[in-house]
């Protein structure tokens, strides 16, 4: 990562990385002994960039494809190793230990954290299934705001105000109490936008707040978040309507309303060489929204309980010859969805596990060997499917790293990770079929690079699925009798291949470049689309972004993204464009003042990376980006 400076470094002759440390084993450690590959944004990453969320933070500075959501408020479909349409279940996002994955096919809303609270996004690609369960076949996500961090906090407190593009306005207030032992962090936000195209203004807010109390040994703590979004629901446009004019709606009566509310407890201790944690969280989700069309007006409405627990303990001992870290943990959770209204319907979906992770360092030459084993077990109901679903799954890894030299090292992993269908999915397949465990076979091989001002990190991996989990819109569905194909299905064997690269260079203290890339392949390997790729599964992306203080208090600081082409059809008949965008922002430091002007889309590209139809070899249901846009504001720190 950049080395430490304040946000307006001053001008020095030479520069140097420093260690990056992930919780990608949910404990601290150094990236450098982990047998997988992991990106790291830090809260001056966030800043120096002008990112406005989670998601335009990991799209932005870390170049993962992302699709817009059908709402106004800045969500997107992270998509880390090429899943497509399905990405989102098959990756996992956790926010300061608690997992907030949805458990149908809603996605999991990222951009009502407020962003002036994060203090660290980790980007694990690649299986998580060990440490993480179900789903993580893909990666994941896992979010420290500044309050989980666990360091000591300080009093501080700070403002944020910004205009901009397409009717936006933006305000953020954050302050941290501290005195002894005690500390209280809140955070708060409202964003409202009239966004880009028609009924899609967008009124986003939220607000937090954690209490804790620490010693030498003991840390214990409790939090409360909410956030809500009121939202204009524009549809999708065709290929023509695109062209003509892709600020229209072709909805504009539609709209929604989501809110959140999430509350946690922590508790760590440090007992000689353990450490102890337990968390506990609960979710509250409520969407309420209208759909006019010609047929006339319908509600789909629901509400969202859900309750997460996590105990964790780890064991770490060094002697002479070798050390030793053991994580034992039991995850428990429950979710609930209630489909309001005269159609409506329950779902449910519970799960229990345990998991054990060992690393075993050897001091003579680095060598770190791991080893991790998960089995969980998970039921899932929908009222509205005659079927639910009762099993027992297991995880497997395996992992080296190897020290080459003082620079260089070398690491691998092979595992199991697997998915079972979603509350959604299980109600909706071909009649008489019951969909099957997807299993994945994960490997991957990689090496590091870091020497003072470089590190660099490029690996290649390989995921080989069996019965993938997904919809297919030829297959026999509950409503081919009347005229309409389409079901969740077991897929014929696909696989996921690529090579990826992460590297950062700060060339002096006041120049640091960060680049991003990836080559990879999801394909179909038998059946009726063997050889054609996954539908919303890009080949290649890029990003480069990098940060310039050109003189004391002065920061210019940008990047370019590139995402290649990709299909939104099985049969690969229709093509969505690549795409590349620039963004820039300029920043001016004065005393605990900050002004700032950030430009996005520079170009102003025409582009989008959402569609979900084809029509005679034309890409239709298309969604489409912003164009160019700025927002200046302006940050006080007290």
């Amino acid at each position: 990562m950049a080395a430490t400076s304040t946000v307006m470094a001053q001008n020095q002759p030479t520069a140097s990385l420093k260690e990056v440390v992930v919780t990608a084993s949910r404990v601290a450690g150094p990236r450098e002994s982990q047998p997988f590959g992991t990106s790291v944004i830090t809260a001056e990453d966030i800043q120096r960039s002008g990112a406005v969320t989670v998601n335009d933070a990991i799209m932005r500075i870390l170049g993962v494809p992302g699709r817009q959501d059908s709402y106004g408020g800045g969500d997107y479909a992270l998509d880390l190793r090429g899943f497509g349409s399905t990405s989102d279940n098959n990756q996992v996002v956790i926010v300061d230990g608690i997992r907030i994955n949805e458990a149908d096919l809603g996605g999991t809303r990222l951009a009502g954290i407020p962003i002036e609270s994060v203090a660290q996004i980790e980007v694990i690609r690649g299986s998580g299934a060990v440490l993480y369960g179900e789903g993580a076949t893909g990666g994941v996500i896992i979010i420290t705001t500044k309050a989980g961090t666990g360091t000591a906090r300080k009093n501080a407190a700070s403002l944020y105000a910004g205009v901009g593009s397409y009717g936006l306005r933006e305000e953020r207030a954050n302050a941290t109490l501290a005195s002894g032992g005690f500390s209280l962090d809140i955070n708060g936000m409202n964003r409202k936008a009239d966004n880009h195209r028609d009924n899609f203004r967008s009124d986003t807010d939220a607000v937090s707040a954690v209490a804790q109390w620490s010693n030498d040994w003991l840390r214990v703590g409790a939090s409360v978040s909410q956030d809500g979004l009121d939202t204009g629901l524009p549809g999708s446009l065709t290929a023509a309507q695109y062209q003509n004019n892709p600020r229209q709606t072709t909805s504009p009566s539609n709209n929604a309303t989501i809110d959140n509310v999430r509350s946690g407890l922590l508790a760590e201790a440090v007992v000689g060489n353990w450490q102890l944690t337990a968390d506990a969280g609960s979710r509250e989700k409520k969407l309420r929204s209208l759909y006019v069309s010609s047929y006339g007006s319908s509600n789909y409405d629901y509400d969202v309980k859900a309750t997460n627990y996590a105990l964790r303990a780890v064991h770490s001992a060094s002697l002479s010859k070798f050390s030793n870290k053991l994580t034992l943990g039991n995850d428990y959770a429950t979710w609930q969805r209630d489909v309001l209204g005269s159609y409506g319907s329950t779902a449910t979906q519970s799960s229990r596990a345990w998991y054990l992770r060992d690393e075993l360092t050897l001091a003579s030459t680095g060598t770190t060997l791991s080893l991790g084993l998960r089995s969980e077990r998970i039921s899932k109901n929908n009222t509205n499917s005659l079927v639910g679903l009762a099993d027992d799954q297991n995880a497997w890894e395996l992992g080296l790293s190897q020290p080459v030299s003082k620079e260089v090292s070398i690491y691998g992993r092979v595992g199991h990770s697997f998915r079972l269908a979603n509350v959604d999915e299980l109600g909706f397949t071909t009649p008489g079929l019951t969909l099957l465990p997807q299993r994945s076979k994960d490997l991957e091989l990689g090496s590091r690079y870091a020497s003072g001002p470089v590190k660099f990190d490029a690996r290649w991996y390989r995921s080989a699925l069996t019965n993938e989990i997904g919809y297919d819109p030829s297959a026999i569905g509950p409503s081919s009798l009347f005229g309409f194909n389409g079901a969740n299905v077991n897929f014929d064997p696909t696989r996921r291949s690529g090579i990826e690269l992460d590297g950062r260079y700060a060339y002096t203290q006041n120049l640091s470049l960060r680049v991003n890339a990836a080559l990879r392949k999801s394909t179909f390997e038998s059946g009726p689309y063997a050889g054609k790729d996954v539908p919303l599964a890009p080949r290649g992306t890029a990003a480069l972004h990098a940060d310039w203080t050109p003189m004391t208090n002065h920061l210019v600081s940008g990047g370019v993204n590139w995402v290649s082409s990709q299909h939104p059809d099985f049969a690969n008949q229709c093509s969505m464009p690549a795409y590349t965008t620039a963004d820039a922002r300029y920043a001016y430091q004065w005393q605990s003042f900050e002004v700032s002007l950030g430009i996005s889309n520079l170009f102003d590209r025409k582009f989008y990376t959402q569609a979900y139809g084809c029509a005679g070899g034309v890409t239709t249901a298309i969604y489409p980006e912003a164009g160019r846009a700025a927002i200046a504001a302006l940050r006080v720190k007290f």
